[in-house]
């Protein structure tokens, strides 16, 4: 009988509910699954998780820590899984690099439209704040969109479709490749100064950071529009959704070195180059210091978010896994392209003018006076990685005959004199998971042991802009106006603060030693396809001839010398080599300038052109 009661005080009690409210009120209540874009719109902490999830889809080639893609055109080979040992056959495809993401700009639209339309209780403020960030990002999607496939349909308001059976509304042509570079430049100028409650932030966009893009996008515009009307039969269409007007170009590029010149004046910012420390331990660690000035904008790693790029790429005998390590291992191009502090040409010494091998007391002496942002860069044999020695040897050179012979083993293998055959590290030919090369990458790889194990792994940032590539940028822009003294003071002191080379190091300035500096300075970080590309030098570095050291990746094996009662036992002499598993020439057509357009986007839109050579 209890149960009974309690059942009929429920039923009551819901009826009075339901007779004390007013029936209106009843069914306008808020929803509870869901929120609503009033709600949305007037959080500010739901704003910026919005936001978080637009810098997190903020694309690029090969950043954000991917291994593979680097391993297919950044100075490197794929010493990894068998399985994936094609990103050593890289004939790049019609497609590589290919960016259109109209979902992504959909999104940015309606969120500038909906706050536009619900924000009535944010501050003038944080409403600019938001707005400024929306059309940053949505900017920056729109330069790594051109940047890959020229010019493509400016968007900027949602397209509804409205029912007719026409779908012709929706279907926008191409825009210029230049319109695309005036309108990032011109938001830019719009946003820039109302970017006011994230000053100081590195995972926010800010000013600076606004500039910093114009300094990069502006660059490209204008080495676009000069590089393109170079080349022998410059690669344009009649509508110039493909290539930039020569005379476009000094415009593009001053405003490209007034950004630049802005962002250096900031005090905020600085090149990254503690007192104390030897240049390049500073350089390796400026990746990491999230402290450091020279950071302009990076994309976070924390507890909860991380990544497995040290887990991939870690001197193989640091790994803690079967599987893992030594995937991404540099090439001897690009140790090569490191100057001496001399200021000679990076060329290892490895024989002498008659064809002989020279030795070393130890294996670090033949990578002794370089440029010091290579040991930031790349682990070499005799180097240090973790504060212990890096076991790198692939073999013994044996003296017979009036010559040598070359001897290997197993990883970790002793030779009959009981020394070192081939070291843990190795390096070693047609093998997975160690260098194939004879270096490792350094750069990106912390030196946490505990970065290295799944499932915890690393969280240090990637860096998106630096002050580094700003000063580059600037020196850049200024040479291609003819501000030689200028040029040259900014490259100067970026070899100086990273490199470690005197002040005034280079007194005279071509663009091929621009061009080596971003090699070096930025290796590794998502500009060297670029750079080439707008330099239209891509085909004549990548050109598929098997003789070219920059199309293919060569290596330089250590061996300890055997020849006993002679001065040079135990000492150490270098073979180059051309790593098996490295297949053919990397080969850069005329096609890979601008990728192809998928074919459903062109059916979808009949107004958008084709990019040449497609």
């Amino acid at each position: 009988m209890k149960i009974k009661y309690i059942y009929l005080l429920i039923a009551l009690m819901i009826v009075g509910l339901f007779t004390s409210c007013n029936e209106d009120d009843w069914l306008q209540r808020t929803p509870k699954d869901r929120i609503t874009d009033e709600q949305l719109w007037n959080d500010p902490n739901m704003i910026l998780g919005l936001l978080a999830n637009y810098y997190d889809r903020l694309p690029q080639l090969a950043g954000v820590f991917n291994t593979g893609t680097n391993a297919e055109f950044d100075d490197a080979m794929w010493s990894g899984h068998v399985d994936q040992n094609w990103r050593n056959d890289i004939h790049y495809g019609d497609d590589y690099a290919r960016y259109w993401d109209y979902t992504f700009i959909r999104h940015i639209n309606l969120s500038l439209e909906n706050l536009d339309e619900y924000s009535v209780k944010l501050s003038d403020a944080q409403k600019k704040q938001f707005n400024a960030e929306l059309r940053f990002i949505r900017a920056y999607v729109y330069f790594e969109m051109v940047k890959r496939m020229g010019g493509v349909p400016l968007i900027t308001s949602q397209l509804i479709y409205d029912g007719s059976g026409d779908p012709s509304s929706l279907q926008i042509p191409r825009a210029k490749e230049s319109e695309v570079y005036d309108f990032i430049y011109s938001e830019i100028q719009e946003i820039k100064d109302n970017l006011t409650e994230t000053v100081g932030s590195r995972t926010r966009a800010n000013k600076i950071t606004a500039l910093a893009l114009q300094s990069r996008a502006m660059l490209y515009a204008g080495s676009i529009a000069k590089y393109n009307s170079l080349m022998s039969s410059p690669i344009s269409t009649t509508g110039g959704e493909v290539g930039i007007p020569a005379n476009m170009a000094n415009d593009y590029y001053q405003k490209s070195l007034s950004a630049s010149e802005e962002i250096i004046a900031d005090p905020e910012y600085e090149l990254y180059n503690p007192a104390g420390s030897a240049k390049g331990e500073n350089f390796y660690k400026l990746f990491f210091d999230k402290s450091a000035k020279e950071v302009i904008f990076a994309k976070d790693f924390m507890t909860g978010k991380v990544h497995g790029f040290t887990y991939d790429n870690v001197v193989r005998s640091f790994r803690t896994d079967i599987e893992g390590s030594s995937i991404l291992t540099p090439s001897l191009s690009l140790v090569e392209s490191f100057e001496y502090l001399d200021g000679s040409k990076g060329t290892l010494k490895d024989k002498d003018a008659q064809g002989n091998y020279i030795t070393y007391t130890n294996m670090a002496d033949i990578f002794a006076n370089k440029d010091a942002r290579l040991y930031g860069t790349v682990v070499y044999p005799g180097s240090q990685f973790r504060n212990m020695p890096v076991n790198m040897q692939a073999g013994v050179a044996i003296w017979e005959d009036g010559e040598y012979t070359f001897k290997v083993g197993n990883l970790g293998s002793a030779h009959d004199d009981g020394g070192v055959l081939t070291g843990f590290d190795g390096p070693r030919n047609d093998d997975q998971y160690v260098s194939n090369t004879g270096f490792y990458l350094r750069k990106f790889v912390s030196e946490s042991p505990q970065d290295g194990v799944r499932p915890s792994l690393a969280s240090n940032w990637w860096t998106w802009f630096r002050l580094g590539e700003i000063y580059l940028n600037a020196g850049e822009a200024a040479f291609e106006l003819g501000q030689t003294a200028k040029a040259l003071n900014y490259i100067n002191e970026v070899r100086e603060a990273h490199g470690g080379f005197p002040a005034n190091s280079l007194t005279e300035l071509t663009i091929e030693t621009i061009q080596n500096e971003r090699r070096v300075e930025l290796a590794f970080e998502d500009h060297r396809f670029f750079d080439l590309k707008r330099w239209r030098i891509a085909d004549k570095v990548w050109n598929g001839l098997e003789t070219d050291a920059n199309a293919v990746v060569h290596g330089l094996y250590p061996y300890r010398v055997i020849r006993p009662g002679h001065p040079d036992d135990g000492k150490y002499i270098f073979d180059r080599m051309r790593p098996t598993r490295f297949r053919r020439a990397r080969f850069f057509k005329m096609a890979n300038y601008y990728s192809s357009i998928d074919p459903s986007v062109l059916n979808n839109n009949p107004k958008l052109v084709k990019n040449p050579f497609h």
